[in-house]
């Protein structure tokens, strides 16, 4: 699932936060403790200053017994947690507070001037001040005369107690009330980045995820067949400016939309008045065809059959010897053979489309080299190949085609005779290749040396009863019945110009199935 830009942001600037403000609280919270525990410390040295004072005072009025009690009162969880009472020689003499913060105190102190040190206990550190205190009140001379005003049952008076004092006040981290001032610099920092996150979340709501929602929601309608789209105008300018210039996008598009719409109108038009013209074509081609083949059939028949009817008539008048009727009946046979023969290749040039539609496939495979020996067998002893030579060039790897034998030799034996008749009788030369196909299936090639086929025969040269020969010495259905057969099986023939000039006849049949 993909986050949206406002909770992305968020996240950004909630990571951005983080590492801003981590850093800073604990810069804050070091920072704060360790003036804390600066100002504990000297906190620590006043009140054993003051401590260590107020015992060395009291030492000039009190005995040793009577100190204790003043040792005990000034020890607190605020104050000095050890206390320490040293002589004059600097040994100690009595001591009071904790066990383990009384054991911290020295043994013995140099007298001198004031001693700050930091000590070790149990529970941290501390602050140990040693004060050396002397005697307030100068000892009697022994020169000096008894006052005469003294009571003698007084008293001797106190000599005064010469020593020094050690203080021992805690200053370890625990004793330091820093933890408060953190958390509240941390709920600070907590409320702050918590505030900024959600005016974030708001200013972002407002200026740029509302904005691009109504974008959005007008592509939609757009997108749903409206013509126009609303562009709002609240948020950025930049979402603004975005706004308007889809909507001058969407009103050129659908401009461009309406003038397409026209060009396909006017190309759909056209393509129908295409069509229709084309129709009109096809039909008219249709009845050319057809006019054509009534043309070169009246043509083709009606000349043998007014032959016939010649011979009839000087057979009906009589007076012919039996010899002449003789040859006049021998020549009506030829002529109604004549005839028979075109009505029979009309017939041939019909059967392979409709045998093609029905079932193609369907008959025995036939193989190139086969069909082309017995081929050039037949046309051999012809007289119109005496004079022509003949070059096979078939290559050992051709298969087998789907096109029948029979059907196959009268292809080559309709292209054969066609290309002898159009060598010149002197140096006539033909070419018969034959080779696998690209795709598959066999590419065979008879090609002369003869004056090849003018550009304007080529484009109808496979129609029927089209022949570039004398007339009365072709029909001009040989190509036709030609292309009627491989059509059937599947293939394509076709002609191009030779390498010498004459014509080349390519037939392309498919390869045998199975």
């Amino acid at each position: 699932m993909r986050l949206g830009i406002r909770l992305q942001l968020l996240f950004a600037l909630g990571a951005l936060l983080v590492l801003a403000f981590v850093p800073l609280f604990f810069a804050v919270a070091n920072l704060t403790r360790a003036t804390m525990v600066g100002a504990r410390a000297s906190s620590a040295r006043a009140i054993g200053r003051a401590i260590a004072g107020h015992v060395a005072a009291a030492r000039a009025s009190r005995s040793a017994p009577e100190l204790s009690p003043l040792l005990e009162a000034q020890l607190g969880p605020d104050g000095a947690s050890a206390i320490g009472v040293y002589d004059a020689a600097g040994a100690l003499v009595d001591r009071a507070g904790e066990p383990d913060a009384a054991a911290a105190l020295p043994a013995s102190v140099e007298a001198g001037a004031e001693v700050l040190r930091t000590v070790r206990t149990a529970r941290g550190g501390a602050v140990l001040v040693v004060v050396p205190e002397h005697a307030r009140e100068p000892a009697p001379r022994a020169d000096a005369e008894p006052d005469a005003d003294a009571e003698p049952d007084a008293a001797p008076a106190r000599p005064p107690q010469v020593g020094s004092v050690a203080v021992l006040v805690p200053t370890d981290p625990s004793t330091v009330p820093a933890a408060p001032l953190v958390r509240i610099v941390a709920l600070y920092t907590g409320i702050v980045a918590l505030a900024l996150l959600v005016f974030a979340y708001i200013a972002m709501t407002r200026l740029v995820v509302r904005p691009v929602d109504a974008l959005s929601e007008a592509a939609r309608r757009v997108a749903g067949g409206a013509r126009d789209l609303e562009a709002p105008r609240a948020g950025a300018r930049e979402l603004a400016e975005l706004g308007a210039s889809l909507a001058h996008m969407t009103a050129r598009l659908r401009a461009d939309e309406e003038s397409l719409r026209a060009k396909i109108a006017e190309v759909e038009r056209y393509a129908a008045d295409l069509k229709s013209a084309q129709e009109r074509l096809v039909r008219s081609e249709r009845l050319a065809s057809v006019g054509r083949l009534a043309a070169g059939l009246a043509h083709e028949i009606g000349n043998p059959i007014a032959a016939i009817l010649g011979f009839q008539e000087l057979l009906l008048v009589g007076g012919l010897t039996p010899d002449e009727e003789r040859e006049f009946l021998e020549r009506m046979k030829r002529e109604t053979e004549r005839i028979h023969k075109i009505l029979r290749d009309l017939l041939d040039f019909a059967r392979p489309a409709a045998r093609g539609a029905e079932g193609a496939g369907e008959e025995p495979s036939g193989s190139v080299a086969e069909a082309l020996e017995d081929v050039v067998s037949l046309v051999s002893p012809q007289k119109a190949f005496r004079a022509v030579e003949l070059v096979r060039d078939v290559a050992p790897d051709v298969p087998p085609v789907q096109l029948s034998h029979g059907r196959l030799v009268q292809v080559l034996l309709n292209l054969l005779l066609n290309a002898a008749d159009a060598v010149p009788r002197a140096g006539g030369r033909v070419w018969v290749r034959a080779s696998r196909a690209a795709g598959g299936g066999a590419r065979i090639e008879v090609e002369d040396n003869g004056p090849g086929i003018a550009e304007a025969v080529r484009e109808t040269l496979f129609e029927p009863f089209i022949t570039t020969k004398e007339v009365g010495e072709g029909t001009g259905l040989g190509l036709a019945v030609c292309r009627g057969l491989v059509e059937a099986a599947g293939g394509a023939i076709g002609v191009e110009a030779g390498a010498e000039g004459g014509a080349r006849f390519v037939v392309q049949l498919p390869g045998a199935a199975g």
